[in-house]
């Protein structure tokens, strides 16, 4: 009578078994670690506040915040580019303790006409040196201006930030319309439409008398604490929608990482 021989089901040793659940860990904590950083990147930009005021809006203060992304080298240097083919009129600089302004004026190609007179140059350039921001830090640089133009939807202010190390990043880039966000934006100021004749100036919040929005709250400066508030606000809600869907992506590739292992595991099983 012959005996019908059986093969031994495989079994997972604790030791593979572990060793998968360590890989797919790695796998999971490296996706974290560069889902994190690329959210770091991404608030780390040079940008202009408010996002907007009313197109020919007079008498306001842009505010540039300049934060540093490297763990390594400070800041020491800033440069901000601001457009000539629709100037920014009547530019003055708030002082920045440690630090040293230079205004370059430019010959406009087009005087611009206004109530005071024809304008035949205009700031074109602002450069603060002298001072440092280090790894994880900020600075606010005010900026006041006479009247803005009211014949564009939009000013990009070009920036060249230099660190202690000799290296400049360029935020110069402009996104395309309906486009996704570039890599290095410019810092972009939305000019939005006149407020109509009649209406009660400074009735809405978050506004100027002139009917232009109300620009940060900053060192140096001052503003209403509802515009500040409200400023704020926008801001940490959209980080805070922007870490939580960089939490839920973690957590998918954490489950299917799971899944994985879980699956190698009972295949292994004897039935």
């Amino acid at each position: 009578m012959s005996t019908a021989r059986t093969t031994p089901m495989r079994r997972t040793t604790p030791l593979r078994h572990s060793t998968t659940l360590r890989r797919a860990g790695a796998v999971v904590a490296l996706a974290a670690v560069a889902v994190l950083a690329a959210a770091g990147a991404a608030s780390a930009h040079v940008t202009v506040h408010p996002e907007s005021y009313a197109k020919g809006a007079t008498d306001g203060v842009l505010t540039f915040r300049v934060p540093n992304e490297d763990s390594a080298a400070a800041t020491t240097k800033v440069q901000v580019f601001l457009p000539t083919d629709h100037p920014v009129l009547g530019v003055l600089v708030a002082p920045r303790d440690g630090w040293t302004a230079k205004v370059t004026n430019t010959k406009l190609k087009t005087p611009v006409k206004t109530d005071d007179g024809t304008i035949t140059d205009a700031v074109s350039e602002i450069t603060w040196t002298g001072g440092k921001i280090g790894s994880g830090q900020f600075e606010d640089f005010d900026v006041a201006f006479g009247q803005l133009p009211d014949n564009v939807d939009e000013l990009a202010f070009k920036t060249l930030q230099t660190y202690s190390d000799g290296r400049t990043v360029r935020w110069i880039e402009e996104a395309e319309s309906g486009g996704e966000e570039p890599e290095n934006p410019a810092p972009v100021l939305e000019l939005t439409a006149k407020a109509a004749k009649g209406t009660t100036e400074g009735a809405t919040e978050g506004t100027t008398q002139n009917g232009a929005a109300a620009p940060a709250a900053s060192a140096g400066t001052k503003s209403s604490g509802s515009s500040t508030a409200t400023a704020s606000a926008d801001d940490s809600t959209a980080r805070g929608l922007g870490v939580a869907g960089l939490v839920v992506g973690v957590l998918g590739l954490a489950a299917a990482a799971f899944a994985v292992v879980r699956g190698r595991s009972a295949g292994s099983r004897p039935e």
